[in-house]
């Protein structure tokens, strides 16, 4: 979130004279860390399903504005990522956070933003006293955070920090942590992100499964048929097939898509879509985005490696990107760089690749391989460059 946003919703939060499941003022930083780490652990547990704010320098009585330009308890980002680095996790599943500065009349608010996450809930292994808080006879007398203690945050009160949270709140966040009160569709983007848990053995099989979750499978649905996209010239044996693939859930389809095989039923991969390049020429590429469900898949293909390649080196035939604004940025760069490499030093360099493409397809595609090794081209220079 940019600053202006995020002072627009800090004001809107202040002017409900409040707090909630997923906000909390404070007049200043805590000078007990073991304090601090219990408010984020009680955030980062919470129920709603986004990020919380621990909003530093507001009076969470009277919401005026105090700042914390002042305070000699204030920490940075950094002080409080060593802090939480330092402190056994169970599972060694840490809270990620985030601190923005904004400017309000004339003063400095931190806001500590706790981002929302799947791995809840966040526990400790051993209990944690901040060594710091001694007494005039050098004895620690500051407050412990608990050991396999669960805390949660519900409306504006904590979990206090001896106690642990309801059954019910304990509950909703291991239910949080598997997707079990998730839609269907953001389940399933779930367990396709957990690569290393689908039984796979495509080639011998023709199904693939979760191993939690059986009832998830990935189907192929016919037999394979022969076709051709100009990527597969760029396989050691230039042939590429493709069958209907279904995603099912108890036997319902809930997604369809393709498989297609390169170099001779060596190499499996989801289908890919295609992007044209804009005003030049409206050249076209294929490609994986990896936060979608074909790019979730194309990991679980590949045994988490994303290598498209079989026998032969990787061309980036098929290009992958991590999110949309990974691929909007290589866009921009192919529109300022299309002329770095002429249409006869492309020639050269992919001449077999181009061949065969011409002895292949005829014509009924809507791009060929020169555009392929084009866009390969200066989608290697785009990654040198990144």
């Amino acid at each position: 979130m940019d600053i202006d946003s995020l002072t627009s919703e800090v004001l809107c939060l202040m002017e409900s004279k409040r707090e909630d499941d997923w906000w909390d003022f404070k007049r200043e930083y805590h000078h007990d860390k073991a304090e601090l780490v219990h408010d984020i652990l009680c955030m980062a547990n919470n129920r709603p399903r986004k990020g919380s704010y621990l909003i530093f320098g507001i009076d969470d009585e009277s919401f005026s504005i105090i700042g914390v330009e002042n305070d000699t308890n204030r920490r940075n980002q950094q002080g409080i990522t060593d802090i939480l680095r330092n402190i056994s996790f169970a599972g060694s599943a840490r809270p990620r956070i985030e601190i923005q500065t904004i400017i309000l009349d004339n003063h400095e608010v931190d806001v500590l933003i706790i981002k929302d996450s799947l791995e809840v809930p966040y526990y400790l292994e051993k209990e944690y006293q901040d060594k710091d808080v001694k007494n005039s006879n050098g004895k620690k007398y500051g407050k412990i955070v608990r050991p396999y203690h669960i805390y949660t945050r519900v409306v504006d009160n904590n979990t206090p920090i001896d106690k642990q949270a309801d059954i019910n709140d304990v509950e909703f966040l291991w239910r949080k942590r598997f997707g079990i009160d998730l839609p269907i569709m953001e389940r399933l983007h779930i367990l396709l992100s957990e690569t290393d848990k689908w039984i796979f053995d495509w080639g011998n099989k023709k199904y693939c499964y979760h191993i939690d979750y059986p009832e998830f499978q990935i189907i192929q649905i016919d037999d394979m048929k022969q076709g051709w996209y100009p990527a597969a010239a760029f396989y050691a044996n230039p042939v590429m097939h493709f069958a209907r693939l279904n995603i099912t859930y108890h036997n319902t389809v809930i997604y369809e898509t393709e498989l297609w095989s390169f170099d001779q039923f060596r190499k499996y991969l989801p289908k890919a879509d295609n992007s044209y390049v804009g005003k030049q020429a409206n050249f076209t590429y294929t490609y994986y985005m990896l936060d979608s469900i074909e790019g979730k898949m194309l990991k679980i293909f590949t045994n988490g490696s994303c290598n498209i390649s079989s026998r032969e080196p990787n061309y980036n035939q098929l290009l992958i990107f991590e999110n949309a604004d990974d691929k909007q940025c290589f866009d921009l760069f192919v529109s300022n760089h299309f002329n770095d490499h002429t249409d006869d030093e492309v020639m050269e360099k992919y001449q077999s690749q181009i061949q065969e493409d011409n002895n292949t397809n005829l014509g009924g595609l809507i791009y060929s391989a020169f555009q392929v090794a084009k866009i390969a081209w200066l989608y290697e220079d785009w990654l040198k460059q990144k």
